[in-house]
């Protein structure tokens, strides 16, 4: 499933296919946890559902000076 986002770190729009039903997607929009509503993605793929956020934005914004 396409998955469009605007991330929080640099507001560019980003799109990725994550591997995710419908179903597991508005499960997590109404609440569900989101490693219970999709426990077989990796930590990467679940953040950037919740924030838009790639692996090297976050690793740009958080990296130890």
């Amino acid at each position: 499933m396409l998955i469009h986002r605007v991330s929080l770190l640099t507001q560019e729009i980003r799109v990725k296919e994550i591997d995710i039903t419908p179903e597991q997607l508005k499960a997590w929009e109404d609440g569900m946890l989101i490693q219970n509503a999709m426990p077989h993605l990796n930590p990467s793929d679940r953040e950037f559902i919740i924030s838009g956020s790639t692996d090297k934005e976050w690793d740009a914004a958080f990296e130890e000076a």
